[in-house]
């Protein structure tokens, strides 16, 4: 029930699919510096976490070169792709949608910023 009040929320207040197309990388790109310390999002390199660079469309935990959490590999196992939905209620609870995950990064709690971060991540270079 949980799960389903989060994407419930996050669908109302983004306006649905037209909310997710929206979003201003360049803010991202300034929310996005939350994320820096683990991820890259422009560079293939990994940091403690995985580089996120293409990261939208990808299958979750499908890096080859990364060793992912347990978690995160039955995830991706289960054939979740990280699309703007699935990133959406990730980024607002990382632990709450993926049990068991390495990540400890509490999530972005503003949907504002979700959906910056998230247009920052579909195109890196839009934040110029």
């Amino acid at each position: 029930m949980h799960r389903f009040g989060v994407v419930a929320f996050l669908l109302f207040y983004l306006g649905a699919s037209d909310g997710f197309a929206g979003g201003d990388a360049k803010a991202g790109a300034a929310v996005f510096k939350k994320c820096a310390a683990c991820h890259t999002a422009t560079e293939p390199a990994h940091r403690v976490g995985p580089t996120l660079m293409g990261v939208v469309g990808r299958p979750a935990g499908s890096l080859a070169n990364y060793d992912y959490s347990d978690a995160m590999k039955a995830f991706g196992a289960e054939g979740k792709v990280w699309d703007e939905a699935t990133l959406s209620e990730y980024l607002l609870s990382p632990k709450a949608m993926v049990r068991g995950t390495k990540m400890s990064f509490p999530g972005l709690k503003k949907p504002a910023e979700i959906a910056d971060v998230i247009a920052y991540l579909r195109d890196p270079s839009a934040a110029r």
